[in-house]
Parts: structure tokens; sequence; C-alpha cells
């Protein structure tokens, strides 16, 4: 574990992440213990990646990402539209060079509850406006693949929102 803080820490203590984008929204969030500052970075940058998932971050998708990181981390809710608002600017500028980097970080520092928590709040975001769509669910088991969640706990995960996903009701319903 000390090895780990060493290598994401500098001389000062201050954040060495991976990444710009988690390293930016970290920034944001200077208050707080940097480890707890690096999670909920990388929580809000994987949410607004799949918000965005279909190129439209909607409103309801923005409010809904505040309440969960807000929620999620016991942040004040100003300050949790602060972080949502860098991590959807940060994925519109390195979303598809950082995605994958920024999923690996959170799956580095994150419990199996936690990335599973992580893949609930996904689906209920993309969930806000009108159901899940083919886009959005095929981004959220992305983000499972890279976090290497079990196949089976995803699907678990995804059939609690059955009825919201498109692709599944094509399919002749929600599947019992």
């Amino acid at each position: 574990m000390l090895d780990w803080l060493k290598a994401r820490f500098g001389k000062e203590g201050e954040a060495q992440g991976r990444t710009d984008s988690v390293r930016r929204i970290v920034d944001a969030l200077d208050r707080l213990e940097p480890e707890r500052a690096r999670y909920i970075a990388a929580f809000a940058y994987i949410l607004g990646r799949v918000a965005h998932a279909d190129r439209e971050t909607t409103r309801e998708e923005t409010l809904e990402m505040e309440r969960l990181v807000s929620e999620r981390s016991g942040l004040p809710p100003e300050q949790a539209m602060v972080v949502v608002q860098i991590a959807k600017s940060q994925n519109l500028l390195f979303g598809g060079t950082e995605d994958f980097l920024v999923a690996r970080e959170f799956g580095e520092v994150a419990t199996l509850d936690q990335k599973l928590g992580l893949l609930h709040c996904l689906f209920a975001v993309a969930a806000t406006h009108g159901g899940v769509s083919t886009v959005e669910d095929n981004e959220i088991a992305r983000v499972a693949t890279e976090l290497r969640v079990p196949h089976d706990e995803f699907v678990r995960v995804r059939v609690a929102f059955r009825d919201h996903i498109h692709v599944l009701k094509r399919a002749g319903g929600p599947v019992k």
C-alpha cells in the first residue's frame, strides 16, 4: 500500500495522477484526502463518459451525475456540481484518449462493491432521458470490462435496469 501511495504522490504530497483528467478534478477537491479525491475524480469522469457516449449530455444526466457524486462522496451539492462540470469538460477534451486510463485508475483503488455501485450509477445516469440507449449500454459494458468486473456481476446490475434498456425492449419486451 505504501508503494502505491508513493507512486501517486510527489515529494510534497501533491497528487501525481496518471491522467490529466483525474489530476484537474483532484485539484478542485484539494481539501480532501488525496486518495479520496482521486476516487471521486475518477468516479465523476466515468459518469461523464457514459453520459456523453451518445455524443450528448442532457441536463437530466448532468443533474443525476451531480446528485450521485454528492450522495456517494458526501460532498456538498455545490462542490459536486463543480466536480461534475470539470469531469464533463475533461471528457469532452480528452475522452477518447483517457477513458481506459481513468477506468484503470478507478479499478486499482475501488473494491468490487464500489465498482458495482459505479455500474448502478452509470445505468441510472443513462436512464434519465427516456431509457438506456444501445450506445450507452455498450459503453457501460466496456467500463465493466475495463474495471475487470466479473461478467455475472455485470449481468446482475444490468438486469436491475432491464426495463430501461432500449435493446431489451426492442427484443420483445423486458427480460424476466
